[in-house]
């Protein structure tokens, strides 16, 4: 075994990363432990939109960034939100973040986003397999709405990308979008439709059985906030707020919280809590048939068990700042603005932490520090599309197995070479 131990694997983080991690390493024939200050899949596993976004190849940040970020800020419906106190904390993320931008950086990193997430489903399916989390998989297209050809136009650069790596579409104008969905607002005249999508019928629930099949493989699920970890002669301990735990290696999928802990074994990639909200409407009186992306807006509305789900708003502020007001607003008008005259029973918002590295990439591989340490964390937008596969390599990386992916492009060390 690569790393050198008998004993289990302790994988610390319990969202969809860190359990995909733990399936995996128990189907590699490893004994694993769970590790997370709450219960599984309670952060932002819980809280995302719930798509298994596999076009999902585009970063947030793309060329002309700096020109729409003012409107992006302060425009009436702008999808952007800062609080300003918390800029001089932000700056050490945000420069590289903005010089990651640049063409050639952003279709680097399409080219690396790819392989993580162009077999979401296919990998969420067999992850899930056999056990409880089945029943939650729903394959569906992905509509992506404009309010004209010309909106769909301007995104073209985006487009090019997706095109670049493989993805096809259909594209509906006027009556045709109504004809496939007619609670869609008729201010949509343009929509790109997706095949060979998913979602999550409840992201949450999806997460928790997951878990559950991971203990009734043999492993175990620790609630526990991790303080650091210690390398040995024969393994790691983990000093943790219940007590010591003692593991052959230690997986760190603890999302936007791994920072401290990732830097301490030689990672620098500058990460940073990208804030995003969701609002969850019980009892609605309509919902698209198919998760919805309103491209203008820039959130995602998805036909949940509950009702319906509205996703997908960025605001930076750090981990601490109680929940912001505007962006539910936000979707409040967004939710109106998708489905004419909607009413709905009750509505629930909620505030989770995305992982945000600068250059939109997860860190993924062994520390260049200690043998015994892996890193799977900083997904970003996709952790619940990508999940999966990386708990595929990095149980394949720990077990010492040969990869058929060139792990390069995520590794922890990187912006120290050249990234």
């Amino acid at each position: 075994m690569a790393d050198g131990g008998t004993g289990p694997i302790a994988v610390i983080g319990a969202g969809i990363v860190g359990v995909a991690c733990a399936l995996h390493l128990q189907r590699a024939g490893r004994d694993v432990v769970l590790i997370d200050k709450g219960e599984p899949g309670e952060g932002a596993s819980f809280g995302n939109a719930g798509v298994l976004a596999r076009c999902s190849v585009v970063p947030v940040a793309t060329p002309g960034i700096m020109t729409k970020a003012p409107g992006m800020l302060f425009g009436a419906d702008g999808p952007l939100f800062l609080k300003w106190s918390y800029v001089p904390r932000l700056l050490p993320w945000l420069i590289p973040y903005l010089r990651a931008a640049k063409r050639e950086t952003v279709e680097h990193t399409a080219r690396h986003l790819a392989p993580l997430v162009v077999d979401s489903l296919d990998e969420h399916q067999d992850l899930a397999r056999g056990t409880g989390a089945e029943k939650w998989i729903r394959p569906s297209p992905y509509l992506f709405l404009y309010r004209d050809r010309a909106a769909f136009d301007g995104d073209a650069f985006g487009w090019g990308l997706r095109r670049a790596h493989g993805f096809t579409w259909e594209i509906l104008e006027g009556a045709a979008v109504r004809d496939f969905d007619p609670a869609l607002s008729p201010d949509y005249g343009c929509a790109v439709m997706l095949q060979d999508h998913a979602y999550i019928g409840d992201p949450g629930r999806y997460v928790k059985d997951l878990a559950a099949a991971v203990v009734a493989g043999g492993g175990s699920v620790r609630r526990a906030a991790v303080r650091d970890v210690t390398p040995g002669a024969d393994g790691v301990t983990l000093d943790t707020d219940t007590g010591p735990v003692t593991a052959a290696a230690a997986v760190l999928a603890a999302g936007a919280w791994s920072g401290p802990l990732a830097r301490r074994f030689g990672a620098n990639v500058p990460l940073e809590s990208e804030r995003g909200y969701h609002l969850e409407l019980t009892g609605p009186s309509a919902r698209p048939r198919v998760p919805v992306m309103d491209a203008a807006r820039k959130f995602v509305a998805t036909p949940v068990d509950a009702g319906l789900r509205l996703a997908g708003i960025v605001e930076f502020g750090g981990l601490d700042a109680p929940p912001s007001a505007a962006p539910v607003a936000l979707l409040q008008r967004g939710a109106r603005a998708l489905l004419p005259g909607l009413t709905y029973e009750q509505e629930k918002s909620w505030l989770g932490h995305r992982p945000a590295p600068a250059d939109s990439l997860p860190v993924i591989g062994r520390s260049p520090l200690c043998d015994k340490v892996f890193f799977a964390y900083g997904h970003h937008h996709v952790g619940l599309t990508a999940g999966p596969k990386t708990g595929r390599l990095v149980a394949q990386l720990v077990a010492g197995l040969r990869l058929n992916l060139d792990l390069g492009a995520y590794r922890p060390d990187r912006f120290g070479q050249g990234a």
